[in-house]
């Protein structure tokens, strides 16, 4: 939690003013005491009426310039707090972008979401709440204790033993609470992960009939949070009974060893009450202590788990080669003798896979679910690094390249077609930014995308919604394709990304991707046979290993995975 202060080094001169404000404001409120003592002592007691006028005018002034301090500390500190936040935002959201596949899915989205959201508003509320009171509330619970000596040091002596017994239960509630807040947060991870489970999966839970067990599921996740929420509760809301109790019976000793000395002419009725308030303040600024403490003690088990996302450092290290022109007689892709274990994970996920590609070559990628097929495609780009071997782009180990000019060579359609809220045209620009309306069409036209443009009204500037709910999966898929085209990257992989299309599309999209001007080297990951049918080389691939590479009349004569993957679409006398 510490190291995220350094946010608030641009908001150094806020972080003065706050706090100085509040001690302003501290200054004329313990003064009030002593001017209500004289003015007892010496307006009442003398009925004095000039005099109390004189009290109750430097009284009112007090209020107006407390009032005045108090408000521009709360400015200072609101203006300091919400910069921290937001600063800290920022550099936590870049650097989540800065992870590697590998270290995302360790920490889970759900959990990266409570991080960015709750964690940082509980973080921001404790900033602002401790530059506005953890300077205040001590110096007016030992100004108040010194002044009070300064009226009677008997009676003070109450003051000397009540504070510190206070200040035992305060942090002892503190200590106990700390790591229990975390335990919270990370609850509140499970409650946030299940329900965004069920709300992306709505249709299927209603599909299946099982709202009542997802009801019960999650109701569980909730009893569990309530559970330890109560537990930390129970605890911390001792605090402010606690501390009453313990000031109420100071106050009382206080009253009446007051009141036996006013008796014998020891102490004046001024001086008595003076003593009161300042106990009173001492009691009011405890009370808000507590409360600062429990904040702070939540605000940093947060800070904390922010601080931790911070910790994780990406496994992927950045290459720097830049790559000046293609290399003769070599294969432009080539993975050789390449494995991948993915982190925790107990078997690999690929293993000795080793082929090669030339330029202008269409790579079909086959097998069963779980096979290997997108692990093997991700390894291109670099969503994950090959833990044996290597991947090799015109001759260089893709490991070495900087990522941005890697997948400035590597254009990836993923599995799930992911559109942006905003028009289309914003969503073609995110292949190029630079990309004219006519080259919009023309990747709209290689995917089979025109037609879904043409029937929108306000063709381009029709506006998708979130997740693009408003289009199919077919019209979402051929969009996602026109917008990896924009890239122009040497190799364009579709990974299972015409699953929703038909089948004559499906071969169109084919057809204009191999008629294309400066054709891609492109890999086709596909569970249809007629989908990679026509590739010049298919890999076929079976629990992580190469079961067979080659042509499809090839494969058909020498695989059996291939042929039993075929024959399970057509008929084996067709």
């Amino acid at each position: 939690m510490v190291k995220l202060l350094a946010y608030l080094k641009n908001y150094r001169k806020e972080c003065i003013f706050a706090p100085l404000f509040k001690l302003l404001e501290v200054v004329f409120e313990l003064m009030v005491p002593l001017v209500m003592a004289k003015l007892i002592d010496i307006g009442i007691g003398n009925q004095d009426k000039n005099y109390i006028l004189k009290m109750f005018v430097i009284l009112i002034v007090f209020a107006i310039v407390g009032l005045i301090s108090s408000v521009t500390a709360q400015y200072f500190a609101a203006k300091a707090a919400v910069g921290f936040a937001k600063e800290l935002k920022h550099s936590l959201f870049c650097h989540i972008q800065s992870l590697s596949f590998t270290e995302i899915d360790q920490l889970g989205t759900s959990s990266l979401i409570t991080r960015m959201t709750s964690d940082m508003n509980q973080v921001q509320s404790g900033v602002n709440m401790t530059l506005r009171l953890v300077l205040r509330s001590p110096f007016v619970v030992f100004g108040a204790m010194i002044l009070a000596f300064t009226i009677d040091v008997k009676a003070a002596l109450i003051f000397v033993v009540t504070i510190p017994l206070l200040a035992i239960v305060i942090f002892g509630i503190m200590l106990w609470c700390i790591p229990r807040y975390k335990t919270v947060q990370e609850k509140l991870d499970k409650v946030l992960e299940t329900t965004r489970e069920n709300l992306t999966g709505i249709r299927v839970i209603r599909a299946f009939c099982k709202e009542k067990e997802e009801i019960g599921h999650f109701h569980e996740r909730t009893e569990e949070l309530t559970n330890i929420q109560k537990k930390v509760g129970r605890i911390s809301a001792l605090m402010n009974p606690v501390t009453y109790c313990m000031i109420n019976i100071a106050i009382g000793v206080l009253i009446w060893q007051g009141a036996i000395r006013v008796n014998v002419g020891l102490l004046t009725q001024g001086a008595v009450v003076a003593l009161y308030n300042y106990m009173s303040q001492i009691l009011i600024e405890l009370i808000k202590l507590a409360n600062l403490i429990l904040n702070m003690t939540k605000s940093v088990a947060c800070g904390n788990r922010i601080q931790s996302v911070f910790e994780i450092c990406s496994s992927m290290e950045e290459g720097v080669y830049k790559e000046e022109s293609q290399k003769e007689n070599l294969p432009f892709v080539e993975f050789d003798h390449v494995s991948l274990r993915y982190n925790g994970a107990g078997d690999e996920a690929l293993k000795d896979i080793h082929f090669s590609v030339k330029k202008g070559e269409t790579v079909g990628i086959i097998g069963g679910t779980g096979s290997g097929k997108s692990s093997l495609v991700h390894l291109l780009p670099r969503f994950y690094d090959a833990t044996e071997g290597e991947v090799r782009i015109n001759g260089v180990d893709v490991r070495k390249y900087s990522l941005k000019e890697l997948r400035q060579k590597v254009t990836v359609v993923l599995q799930k077609a992911v559109l942006f809220q905003g028009t289309i045209r914003e969503n073609m620009q995110w292949g190029n930014k630079n990309a004219t309306d006519e080259e919009i069409y023309n990747a709209l036209t290689i995917a089979q995308a025109k037609d879904v443009v043409d029937g929108k009204r306000g063709k381009l500037d029709y506006v998708i919604e979130q997740g693009g709910k408003n289009l199919s999966g077919g019209q979402r898929q051929r969009l996602t394709i026109a917008r990896a085209l924009l890239c122009h990257g040497e190799i364009l992989i579709l990974d299972d990304s015409a699953s929703a299309l038909d089948y004559q599309t499906d071969a169109n999209l084919r057809k204009a991707i191999r008629n294309m001007k400066n054709s891609p080297i492109v890999f086709i990951v596909s569970q249809r046979t007629s989908s990679i049918q026509h590739a010049d080389k298919i890999i076929v691939l079976e629990d992580g290993k190469m079961a067979g590479v080659g042509t499809h009349e090839e494969l058909l004569e020498s695989c059996e995975v291939y042929q039993e993957i075929y024959y399970s679409q057509f008929k084996k006398e067709a």
